[in-house]
């Protein structure tokens, strides 16, 4: 009994057994009905995976001649070329299952496998296209390639993740699968992360904003609260400036996008406010010559005069106010521009005997009754007045 049991062939379950010849007897009919159409659908579905392997060629080929061009074209060349050889042969088959009115059971592994393969084709190509968008909107500017060199292995990383995270969902949900469980569990595990990083996070979007948005680009001056520089470095977490006094001041992107900008690099012209106050002795002819001499000043410094006038009476001057635009968006030009205008007006005034007022106080001396007496000898007016 025992040498017979082990001598015995291995028993096939009777439900698999009875599939298989079922499978194959249906494969046999299929083949002796149909097989002038399973032929033609075999010409004409290896001719389409010849053609697109064709197109991916000729589009692998474009891409090498043309490297370093970002274009829409280079773009999508670049998603053709990474066609894959799965995608074409499963596209080829579908065809001749459906043409050839193939078994069921035979239709549905074949439509299955090109679910598959058109979802992850599609993902594939995605990627590219995304990708390549964001290279290409950033590439005119070469200041910010560090920057986005940098960040692009982490855009690379959470593009890749949602378009395959969303085609394994898509694969799941056509084969029948129960993917409720699935996505709930992917929400509560992104909202997890996004929370225990949502400080790096806020920073590094911020940061592809300055990328894309460019609200300012390395090398441009910046204003914010009491602060000016130039921006030396865009990073991933931080942005790095050079202030106007040579320290340089290192603040968090999201920091820095929630506060007023004011890019003055992007100013073509800078407009500078001179007040000047004179005396009270000036006399009216002479202060009424004082907005034509100032005019004249700006104008032979190659500066463009806005304004000038009278503004109001001061505890102890007469205050006028001038307003000039200097030509230029750098500071360094502006600074020197300011420098040379104010020491002309000065000259000038000086040989026009015009005096700037400075805070002055008259002092008189009276009498217990009132009488205003003169502690001084008469003649000597200048005694009167002391100027502290």
């Amino acid at each position: 009994m025992t040498e017979t049991a082990a001598s015995a062939p291995l028993a096939i379950p009777s439900d698999i057994g009875a599939t298989v010849e079922r499978l194959s007897v249906e494969g046999s009919v299929w083949l002796s009905d149909h097989y002038m159409d399973l032929i033609i659908a075999g010409v004409v579905g290896a001719g389409i995976f010849f053609l697109l392997g064709a197109i991916k060629r000729l589009a692998a080929r474009y891409v090498r001649s043309n490297e370093d061009f970002t274009g829409y074209r280079a773009i999508f060349g670049k998603a053709i070329a990474r066609t894959g050889k799965f995608f074409m042969l499963m596209v080829s088959a579908e065809l001749v299952v459906n043409f050839a009115s193939a078994p069921t059971s035979l239709d549905r592994v074949v439509h299955a496998l090109f679910t598959i393969s058109v979802v992850i084709q599609v993902a594939i190509w995605l990627r590219e296209i995304i990708l390549g968008l964001i290279v290409r909107r950033t590439s005119q500017d070469p200041d910010q390639h560090e920057t986005l060199e940098n960040a692009m292995t982490l855009i690379r990383l959470f593009v890749t993740f949602i378009l395959f995270a969303i085609a394994a969902i898509m694969i799941l949900d056509n084969l029948g699968v129960d993917v409720t469980g699935l996505i709930a569990g992917l929400g509560v595990g992104g909202i997890a992360i996004g929370l225990a990083a949502q400080g790096i996070f806020s920073d590094l979007f911020a940061a592809l904003s300055i990328i894309f948005d460019k609200p300012f680009r390395r090398g441009e001056t910046i204003s914010y609260d009491t602060t000016v520089g130039t921006i030396e470095k865009i990073g991933l977490k931080s942005t790095r400036l050079r202030a106007i006094t040579g320290e340089e001041i290192i603040i968090s992107n999201t920091n820095l996008l929630d506060k007023e900008i004011v890019n003055l690099t992007r100013l073509a012209r800078r407009r500078t406010r001179f007040g000047i106050g004179v005396i009270y002795q000036t006399k009216p002819e002479e202060a009424r010559r004082i907005p034509g001499l100032l005019r004249k000043i700006v104008e032979d410094n190659d500066a463009v005069f806005v304004r000038c006038g009278f503004v109001g009476f001061g505890d102890s001057s007469i205050n006028f106010e001038l307003d000039f635009d200097i030509m230029s968006s750098e500071y360094d030009v502006v600074f020197q521009g300011r420098h040379i205008i104010g020491l002309a007006i000065l000259e000038a005034f000086n040989e026009e005997g015009l005096e700037f007022a400075y805070p002055t106080q008259t002092t008189f001396t009276a009498a217990p009754d009132g009488e205003m007496i003169l502690p001084y000898p008469e003649g000597g007016f200048a005694a009167l007045v002391s100027k502290d």
